[in-house]
């Protein structure tokens, strides 16, 4: 069944500046700016100015999943607000039995390059996608911390590393070596 409106609203806080051009959003904050591209879904962006800023995303004779973009498209916004003000920060952490993981940070944080994996002479050389920087954690051995602006981006990142280091022709039950994503959360961490 076909609903006629269905809408969402997200405010937006002070220290942030949203435009939007024809569902081209472009976030502006106090740690950068990120723009998303959302022309594929078919909806209304509006942002309304009043004594707080607001968008509202309407959808008009929406199916099932065509109304599921709704809040899809609101996640993306709150996240690129998140980005600008806090920035995200995931953890990793090299897990091994035997080998010992080396990990080298090269180009300035911008790529990372994985050494003795399972005692493999093989080194795995993973680059950062954009705007995401890895550094070596000082609190805890064998752990990177990769930080950046764009969720999707520094996400994407971990996946890359953790994707490398997957054990083959082996039983992954018994051969857990690996690097893994310990934690995630934001780079300024909120003390309420």
């Amino acid at each position: 069944m076909r609903d006629v409106l269905k809408t969402e609203e997200l405010e937006i806080p002070s220290t942030v500046e949203v435009t939007i051009k024809s569902r081209l959003i472009t976030v502006t904050g106090p740690r950068g700016t990120l723009t998303k591209n959302v022309r594929h879904v078919d909806m209304d962006i509006r942002l309304l100015k009043g004594k707080t800023t607001k968008v509202t995303l309407a959808v008009w004779q929406g199916g099932r999943k065509h109304v599921a973009c709704l809040r899809t498209i609101r996640s993306l916004i709150n996240n690129m607000i998140t980005g600008v003000t806090k920035g995200f920060q995931y953890k990793m952490r090299a897990v091994y039995a035997h080998f010992p993981i080396n990990c080298i940070i090269q180009e300035d944080g911008h790529s990372v390059e994985i050494r003795n994996f399972l005692g493999e002479k093989t080194v795995r050389h993973v680059n950062m996608l954009s705007g995401v920087v890895v550094s070596e954690s000082k609190a805890q051995k064998d752990e990177l911390i990769l930080e950046g602006n764009d969720i999707d981006m520094v996400s994407q990142s971990a996946a890359s590393i953790q994707g490398v280091c997957r054990v083959r022709n082996k039983d992954i039950r018994k051969f857990l070596d690996g690097i893994y994503v310990s934690d995630r959360g934001t780079i300024v961490t909120d003390d309420a």
